[in-house]
């Protein structure tokens, strides 16, 4: 009688992950580019370093900005001066009018010179306030907090403004953003599980992502699930689920690319076999073999899942207390008494598949 070692069917509480490839990116992103033109005089950075908001980045030579600013003083303060004149004329022409004393026209002629010259004075303003705004202008300064490149251009060099090509490119990576495509199908079946009450979220908190790097290490802090986008990509049929990471040691860089454990839930059910349990019939299927109340071989066609570090997830085909064959199977077949042993969980080899969950401990 062959001798067989088996393992008894038991329902497990285990938490399900999805490991999907993703790509970092920069929580912010700041592109520098001149808003006026003229010659720099310097740059007051160190490539490749940390900078402030506020920080002054470049000087544009000011004395261009400066002369454009003392102009507009001088022509603001040319109107203002006559401003008071054309205001007492306009005023005694209009008491002399009701005296008949000056014609219509006159007052019309002086009051029409008054409006003139307060608008005059609100022009000038703006352009006083125009020239102080270019002046400032000549300091280009950073609008975030972050790690600067390189420059793309040197003391001396002539920019204009709004160029197409950025002076230099400030990104903030602490926190930064893990952006991860997941597939719409693995979206609708996530969807149609918890549908069916086959997993629930109590007791996970969903919104918490873990990263594995691309050495295949592990990254020391989660992050924390932003928002998943609601436009599917027509190319490649995804949806783009974005977290964010600390990044306070600088570890991830914009551009990594990175796998992101993402939980769908917890299956309070879960029914889990050693994968050396289970066999492909000639097309593929996976089957199990199982002693039954008489001690006699039994085949199963299973519904799997997902492998779950050395075991498999079973949707269907087996049932609380059933004795699978786990040891043995290459010398039977079905309807054969067999001698049961237990199954030495001990024994099997240390080098395990990469977990896709995380088994908790078996509920009652």
């Amino acid at each position: 009688m062959p001798e067989v070692a088996t393992v008894t069917v038991a329902r497990q509480q285990v938490l399900l992950t999805t490991e999907l490839p993703g790509r970092t990116f920069p929580y912010l992103i700041a592109e520098i580019r001149p808003q006026v033109n003229g010659l720099i005089q310097k740059r007051l950075f160190t490539e490749g370093s940390d900078v402030q908001a506020g920080q002054e980045l470049y000087q544009i030579d000011p004395a261009p900005f400066q002369a454009a600013l003392d102009n507009a003083r001088a022509a603001l303060g040319r109107a203002e001066a006559n401003l008071p004149a054309l205001q007492l004329r306009a005023d005694r022409y209009k008491e002399a009018l009701a005296d008949k004393a000056v014609s219509q026209q006159d007052f019309d002629d002086a009051d029409a010179a008054l409006k003139q010259a307060e608008a005059d004075v609100q022009y000038y303003k703006a352009m006083v306030e125009t020239a102080r705004i270019n002046l400032g202008y000549a300091r280009v300064v950073s609008p975030i907090t972050g790690r600067i490149g390189k420059s793309s251009v040197t003391d001396g060099a002539i920019v204009t403004a709004y160029q197409p090509i950025p002076l230099a490119t400030i990104q903030q990576l602490d926190p930064i953003y893990v952006d991860v495509p997941q597939s719409t199908t693995a979206l609708l079946q996530l969807e149609r599980r918890l549908k069916e009450e086959r997993i629930n979220h109590d007791g996970t908190d969903q919104n918490k992502v873990q990263l594995i790097l691309e050495d295949g290490t592990r990254y020391p802090l989660e992050g924390t699930l932003q928002f998943r986008d609601i436009s599917v990509d027509p190319t490649t049929g995804t949806v783009i689920l974005r977290a964010v990471f600390p990044n306070p040691n600088g570890v991830l860089l914009p551009g990594m690319f990175v796998q992101a454990v993402v939980k769908e839930g917890i299956n309070d059910q879960a029914i889990l076999i050693p994968q050396q349990a289970v066999l492909r019939d000639p097309k593929g299927n996976p089957l199990a073999m199982i002693v039954d109340a008489s001690g006699k071989v039994e085949q199963r066609t299973l519904v799997l899942d997902r492998a779950i570090g050395d075991k498999w997830l079973v949707i269907s085909g087996l049932a609380p207390g059933d004795r699978v064959i786990a040891e043995g199977t290459q010398n039977v077949k079905p309807g054969i008494s067999v001698k049961e042993v237990p199954f030495d969980d001990a024994r099997k080899p240390e080098s395990k598949p990469k977990s896709t969950a995380q088994l908790s401990s078996p509920s009652n």
